[in-house]
């Protein structure tokens, strides 16, 4: 069974790239442009397993997105990267905070991309016992 992985991102380039490196490492991939449709992706995709999300976005942005799937009990253990340009301490100290388990500044290597993913759903295998 492949994992299944949430793109989100209002680069339409990001968003192609990131799911082309993610399929081509055995991943499925769902895309979304924003944190609303994000939400609405990961409402309708019970088996999403991991989330990469961008800083900014229009509608909703990276952060308002990741505090609203962490409000649930459901999300709260759903590993979350954020791909953002945005590399301020600042910036990358609001992620974490918020609930992003990593913060990786575009552009990110497709080795480093795969490295935190595998990194990611490795750690949730071995917390739920598979």
């Amino acid at each position: 069974m492949k994992e299944l992985i949430l793109v989100i991102d209002d680069s339409k380039t990001t968003r192609n790239i990131v799911s082309f490196i993610l399929k081509s490492n055995g991943y499925k991939v769902i895309t979304a442009e924003d944190g609303i449709e994000g939400l609405e992706k990961l409402y309708s995709n019970a088996d999403v397993a991991l989330i990469i999300v961008d800083v900014n976005m229009p509608r909703m942005d990276g952060f308002t997105f990741i505090k609203n799937v962490r409000q649930q009990d459901a999300y709260k253990d759903l590993p979350i990267i954020i791909l953002s340009t945005e590399s301020e301490d600042e910036d990358i100290k609001t992620g974490i905070k918020l609930g992003a388990n990593i913060y990786l500044v575009k552009p990110v290597s497709k080795e480093v991309l795969i490295k935190s993913v595998k990194m990611l759903l490795g750690k949730r295998k071995s917390k739920s016992g598979e």
